[in-house]
């Protein structure tokens, strides 16, 4: 019997070279023994707790990035991946226990984060295959999921305000038309990329289905799950979620005051 084919994360971490290659490949994503020590050791210094773990990461963590702009704090417990495929602006906030994902070998910048913007506890943006750019003075709500994969992008604007657990995929669609090969082994859709204006605000628990445009201005409710593109300035709620009102309108008699 044919052994079937293993997930792409899972052969590379599994087959093939030395288990030091294997590592320098999917976690460092750069080869030699300069980039390694130095990788290693500012991972050493990731749960170092208190005022001396941020004052380490703050002097030498800077250089493991394409672009790390001054001001830039990291809290402890941060996980990083191809880190030199990651650009953050200047005054950003990296707060404890978020993962930044940039496993995108055909991006030199796989994942940016514009100015004055932060990401609270336990944040996990993964790039696998696809790219995230997050603008200016955004609020990453904590243990919320941004996932660009498969040539996907995901294109968030400035100012955003995105509420705790939210989940913003770009691609990560199955191809499932056949039924004679398990869906897992048919691969993903390509270009299925979602943007989010300049201005939004997304409510807890919110949910972004690959392929949506979400317009600036626009507020999505509370456990909302968008499945279809907004226009700007919409207030949409709902399971899927629907438009309720334009902002500046006044709001139907049945909508709810909280």
């Amino acid at each position: 019997m044919t052994k079937p084919p293993q997930h792409k994360t899972q052969a590379k971490v599994t087959q093939g070279g030395s288990a030091l290659g294997r590592y320098q490949q999917v976690i460092v994503g750069r080869r030699g023994w300069v980039a390694l020590l130095y990788f290693e050791l500012c991972t050493w210094m990731s749960p170092v707790p208190g005022a001396l773990g941020l004052l380490l990461r703050k002097a030498f963590w800077p250089r493991l990035f394409h672009s790390c702009g001054p001001g830039t704090v990291f809290g402890a417990n941060v996980s990083l991946r191809h880190p030199h495929r990651i650009a953050l602006g200047s005054n950003v906030v990296v707060s404890d226990g978020c993962i930044l994902d940039a496993r995108n070998e055909d991006a030199d910048v796989a994942l940016s984060v514009g100015e004055d913007s932060i990401l609270a506890n336990n944040v996990m943006i993964s790039c696998k295959g696809g790219t995230t750019r997050i603008g200016a003075r955004a609020g990453i709500g904590a243990q919320t999921i941004i996932h660009a994969v498969a040539g996907s992008e995901v294109e968030m604007g400035n100012d955003l305000i995105i509420g705790p657990a939210c989940y913003i995929a770009g691609g990560g669609n199955y191809n499932i038309e056949r039924t004679d090969v398990p869906m897992a082994q048919q691969g993903l859709r390509e270009g299925e990329s979602t943007r989010l204006g300049d201005d939004v605000w997304l409510g807890a628990r919110v949910t972004i289905l690959p392929g949506v445009t979400i317009g600036c201005g626009s507020v999505a409710a509370a456990g909302a799950v968008l499945t279809e593109s907004i226009p700007e300035r919409s207030v949409c709620a709902g399971v899927p979620a629907r438009v309720i009102r334009q902002r500046g309108q006044s709001p139907p008699a049945d909508y709810p005051e909280s």
